[in-house]
């Protein structure tokens, strides 16, 4: 939504789903750049500049977040309730600064029952380089933890799969990798609520 705002500001239509966007956006930080390039020579050739494009897009995602755009995936508030209830360690890895996370947790308050955050700010190389992951277990596992990690992007996996976890996929969308990965020991799930007592994890 946030890239179709910023598109949109500058006079163009982005009509891409949210599939199209996460098969660009999942794999590098340059790959939509690239994509909406590709797809409007003009706009490149009017803003050559992607940073005053990303400028715009930055404040139309702290927006979208504020007025309430970002839901939780299906299932994880029974999740989440469940880890609490059980008194089982957690934490969330992410790449979003404090400025969008505050106001998720915020407007989600289930969140809150994570006692742990490691954002954006807390580490120097993006995923996928597992930094995020492996100073998450330095700080918060002991020896002996069983550890597992969920993703829904490419490159958070492949930064998982660099740890000690086990690694969980959970996504809707059809990623050409996931075939691989599960090849490579990570569980996939289209959904948490497809997560049964009968699943392998």
């Amino acid at each position: 939504m946030a890239y179709k705002k910023m598109c949109a500001a500058f006079g163009y239509r982005l009509e891409w789903d949210f599939e199209t966007y996460c098969q660009a956006a999942h794999y590098s930080s340059e790959a939509l750049r690239d994509r909406i390039y590709a797809e409007f020579p003009e706009l490149k050739a009017q803003h050559p500049k992607w940073e005053e494009l990303y400028a715009v897009k930055k404040q139309a995602i702290v927006d979208l977040v504020n007025n309430g755009a970002v839901h939780l995936m299906p299932g994880v508030e029974r999740l989440l309730m469940a880890l609490e209830e059980a008194n089982i360690k957690r934490c969330v890895v992410t790449h979003s600064p404090d400025d969008l996370v505050n106001p998720i947790r915020r407007q989600n308050p289930i969140l809150d029952s994570i006692p742990a955050w490691i954002t954006r700010h807390d580490y120097t190389h993006p995923k996928p380089h597992p930094e995020c992951y492996l100073k998450a277990i330095e700080r918060y596992g002991v020896n002996g933890d069983k550890i597992i990690g969920f993703e829904d992007a490419p490159r958070g996996v492949k930064a998982l799969m660099e740890t000690p976890a086990q690694v969980v996929m959970v996504s809707r969308v059809k990623y050409p990798d996931v075939p691989l990965f599960m090849k490579h020991g990570v569980f996939y799930f289209p959904s948490l609520d497809a997560i049964s007592e009968n699943s392998p994890l």
